[in-house]
């Protein structure tokens, strides 16, 4: 028996060459379907990620504490796509590959399994037929199918190695017994019928190697309960054997309850509606469900990726005539059970293994004992299809056997081979994207409203919101009472700026949602994402200013109808935020923090709240806390970054650069990570870095108002003002109304070209924009003062003076002016900017000016680049730089302001940010 079940060298070639033939195309297929939960949005593939998360969490990253999750407990698959990852981060192309690789290693563990219960060209055929079977499309060219890949060649493992147990003189070989446990631990670690294998064991045990029939086992037990006869010693090490194997079975089982804290998940009618259905449609449907998967394995023409939902309609009525499929099929594989158990040879010896290997493995998955999240799944007749493929090469072994039918038996098996190669090579093309993946279930079925929503997902995901919008509205056609298609209707109308179109059909969701039955637990009657629902609305609705209470109220009933429900906190403490009630928004955030402490954008948004708290030592602390847990947080690198540089801190800019530079490594085409290293280098007096920093951002965005203003400053600051002129010009080629650029232009062109008539042009424009504006009145009276016009000049600064009536250097002016006027007979050349005191102290005010607007810039400038809709906040922004004096006011108050509307803004646009997602 053992050297029958060698695998040649040429056998494995061959198998290689089919699955290569089938599978090749595989390799251009993207990441689809549950692949992008499992793949793409799994942090557990993460290298950032600590390896112990993957035994905490389940197959789809989720912790297994939560309720929220799946259960499924599939830590050594994880590992595999973290392996993935860490060799080529999301190629898709090094997935497939590797899953190709596994079903190649099942193929040949199959064969050799194969060869202890059939012979040499029968187990070839049965192997063949199981390396090109369609449906293990799912499972192969699906990147999740690798769950059923590694669960099956440790599951044929540890079934080899128990078949080695047994020594000479039938005495008991205990190593490959502890290697099967071992393995069917593994197994059971890839994927949750691994440990089915163990059932499997048994029956071998029992009826292979022990050569019982089921007659003999009975006429024993018959003989032991009369008491003329005791048990036969190798029957009592067959017992022992098997009690060995099932309590290591009941260990495994027991730690699994405990990894899934005695939790079944939590699915819906949508997922499983038998499930939920009243006797006998629940168990006249399950029972129907059994001749299904049978005949997908007998007849693969029809496939597809969703079963769920109204794909099979529920069998309500003795009366329905699909119960004639349920009947034909327990008579059929009744017959071939009798057959197995009750004769002895090795043709019911291989029938009755190949019965196991289709009906153990799929027991878990046949809602017969619990139910489960689906209705069909064609992966998990991976292993069940092993049987089969064995049960069809014995068939066509008899057949071939018979001279009469031998040619025919032949071009019957090519014909099938051919034909599932071709369907699988075709069938492998659908698994490209997900608009190919759905559009193909469709075809097959279009009664699930499943599918009609991710063919909308996909085209979503392509911006395609009009067309999208059509399947997500046949879907509610489909199945009325899909809270999840109402959402997506009320989403796309939302991306289509169809405020009140969106309400609606969220206020559809909303009224098919459960209503809470008093004593009985809201969570498990519905899906946790249907309770996204009241989420979806409240961020709606709150974009209505006058309607905060009202959105406030929605996510106060969700956390009422389940108090873990960690993004009702987060998203509250949002619109708590923009109420401007911060201690609030704190304690919704701290509970949010209670239930996951490992969220980067808790921390993060808590450090917000902090600095609306004014109190930017707990904000850096907890903004610090996020780049532990996620060191690549870029708005927590740049807004860390910003408070470290508004702190006037020296010793903390090193730290603030390092992280602004991180920060643009993350995000280059972003110029406001380059603008503030320009404010850093600036605050620093690296000048040339300044420039080069600010060039930078200009280049990335040529109407980057404080890029440009700044850059300007900085050309004034250092002694280049004509280099600040062309920079001047481009700014207010886009801002005409920039209040402050206007002033350093008018600045630079009298005191540097000596443009009296250009300067003049500037102030007169700002104070058409403000006629308010201190520093423009003023600078016109000094330009009024160069062109002689002593009368008009003293007239304006008396004006500017009742603007500004504690500026002292105004009045020392308007003195000057005076007093030249009252001597203007005696000295007929005297003027002001002749007069280096008061040349130098206009300049000086003027310059003074400029440079608090530099730094009220950074300020608002650095929120600003929190939200990348920078267009959106540019005109708020550049307004909190004006500096609008009035004649009741002094310059310390007007700060005191400016600072108070910086910070509001700040809030604001920060509040903004948060808000940008659903």
């Amino acid at each position: 028996l053992e050297k029958m079940a060698d695998v040649t060298l040429k056998e494995a070639a061959l198998i290689v060459g089919v699955v290569a033939a089938c599978y090749w195309n595989s390799l251009f297929c993207g990441f689809v379907f549950d692949d992008v939960s499992a793949i793409l949005d799994n942090k557990d593939l993460h290298p950032s990620t600590p390896l112990k998360n993957l035994f905490q969490n389940d197959f789809w990253g989720t912790p297994m504490s939560e309720e929220r999750s799946h259960k499924s407990y599939r830590p050594l698959t994880v590992l595999t796509f973290r392996l993935n990852y860490l060799f080529s981060e999301l190629n898709a192309v090094s997935y497939h590959f590797l899953n190709l690789v596994f079903h190649v290693v099942v193929c040949v563990i199959f064969l050799k399994v194969c060869k202890l219960f059939l012979d040499n060209r029968s187990s070839i055929v049965a192997s063949l037929l199981f390396a090109v079977h369609p449906i293990h499309t799912e499972a192969v060219t699906g990147v999740v199918g690798r769950a059923e890949l590694l669960s099956s060649i440790f599951f044929l493992a540890a079934f080899l190695s128990y078949t080695k147990s047994k020594g000479p003189d039938n005495t008991i070989v205990w190593t490959p017994i502890a290697v099967t446990v071992f393995l069917v631990a593994v197994a059971t670690l890839c994927k949750e019928q691994g440990i089915t294998v163990v059932g499997i064991c048994c029956v071998y045990e029992v009826f292979i190697a022990q050569g019982y029939t089921l007659p003999a086992l009975l006429d024993t037990a018959v003989q032991i309960l009369r008491g003329k006869g005791s048990i036969p010693f190798s029957m009592l090490q067959t017992l022992l054997k098997l009690i060995v194997l099932m309590f290591s079975t009941l260990l495994l089982v027991v730690v699994r309850v405990q990894v899934i804290q005695s939790q079944l998940p939590v699915f819906t009618r949508f997922d499983n509606p038998a499930a939920v259905s009243p006797s006998p449609a629940r168990q006249l449907t399950f029972n129907y469900l059994l001749p299904v998967n049978a005949w997908l394995l007998l007849n693969p023409s029809e496939l597809c990726c969703d079963w769920t939902m109204g794909t099979i309609p529920l069998v309500e009525s003795l009366l329905d005539v699909r119960n004639v499929a349920t009947l034909t099929f327990f008579c059929f594989l009744g017959s071939l059970m009798v057959f197995s158990l009750r004769y002895p040879g090795d043709s019911s010896k291989t029938v009755l293994m190949a019965l196991c290997l289709m009906v153990l493995p799929f027991i878990p998955a046949s809602n017969l004992f619990f139910p489960v999240g689906f209705v069909v799944a064609e992966r998990v007749l991976y292993v069940p299809s092993m049987g089969f493929c064995i049960l069809v090469a014995h068939g066509w072994k008899k057949l071939s056997n018979k001279s009469v039918l031998r040619k025919i038996s032949w071009v019957c098996l090519a014909a099938v081979l051919f034909t599932h190669t071709l369907k699988t090579l075709h069938r492998n093309w659908d698994w490209e994207s997900e608009y190919t993946l759905f559009m193909s279930a469709l075809k097959v079925n279009k009664n699930n409203a499943k599918l009609w929503n991710n063919v909308g997902h996909a085209l979503e995901n392509e911006k395609n919101f009009e067309r999208a919008l059509q399947f997500f509205i046949q879907a509610t056609q489909v199945q009325p009472d899909d809270i999840g298609a109402h959402m997506n209707v009320g989403r796309t109308y939302k991306n289509l700026n169809k405020t009140k179109e969106a309400e609606e059909s969220y206020m559809i969701a909303k009224s098919l949602m459960p209503q809470i039955i008093p004593g009985k637990k809201y969570a498990a009657r519905v899906a946790p994402n249907h309770l996204n629902v009241y989420i979806n609305l409240a961020n709606l609705i709150r974009a209505n200013e006058s309607r905060l209470e009202e959105a406030d109220q929605l996510y106060r009933q969700a956390i009422s109808m389940r108090p873990d429900f960690k993004q009702a906190y987060i998203s509250r403490g949002e619109l708590l935020l923009k109420m401007n009630k911060p201690l609030k928004a704190k304690e919704a955030y701290l509970r949010a923090l209670e239930l996951d402490r490992t969220n980067a954008d808790l921390w993060y948004n808590l450090a917000i709240v902090y600095i609306e708290l004014k109190d930017p030592t707990e904000a850096l602390k907890n903004f610090n806390q996020a780049l532990e847990l996620n060191p690549m947080h870029k708005l927590a690198l740049f807004n860390s970054a910003l408070l470290m540089q508004e702190s006037g801190d020296a010793r903390l800019r090193p730290e603030a650069k390092q992280r602004l530079l991180h920060y643009v490594k993350e995000e280059p085409q972003d110029a406001n990570g380059y603008f503030n290293l320009g404010m850093l280098a600036m605050d620093d007096k690296k000048d040339m870095e300044a420039e080069a920093w600010m060039k930078k951002a200009i280049s990335l965005q040529p109407n980057f108002r404080s890029a440009l203003f700044n850059l300007a400053l900085l050309y004034s600051q250092t002694g280049k003002e004509l280099m600040a002129l062309p920079v001047l010009e481009d700014l207010l080629r886009y801002y005409p109304d920039h209040t402050k650029g206007l002033i350093l232009k008018g600045d630079i062109l009298m005191n540097q070209k000596k443009d009296i008539v250009g300067a003049k042009m500037c102030f007169e424009k700002i104070l058409e924009l403000d006629p308010n504006n201190v520093q423009g009145k003023h600078n016109l009276c000094v330009v009024y003062f160069e062109e002689k016009d002593l009368i008009k000049a003293e007239k304006c600064l008396v004006e500017t003076l009742a603007l500004a009536p504690h500026e002292e250097y105004i009045q020392r002016h308007l003195n000057i002016v005076r007093s030249k006027i009252a001597s203007l007979s005696a000295v007929e050349q005297s003027s002001l900017p002749s007069d280096g005191t008061a040349a130098a102290e206009v300049k000086k005010n003027s310059f003074q000016n400029l440079k608090e607007a530099k730094n009220k810039k950074t300020t608002t400038q650095s929120i600003a680049g929190n939200n990348k809709e920078h267009s959106k906040n540019k005109k708020p922004t550049e307004k909190s730089t004006v500096d609008k004096e009035t004649p009741k006011k002094s310059t310390k108050e007007i700060k005191d302001i400016e600072k108070k509307r910086v910070a509001a803004l700040k809030r604001l646009e920060e509040i903004e940010r948060i808000l940008n997602g659903e």
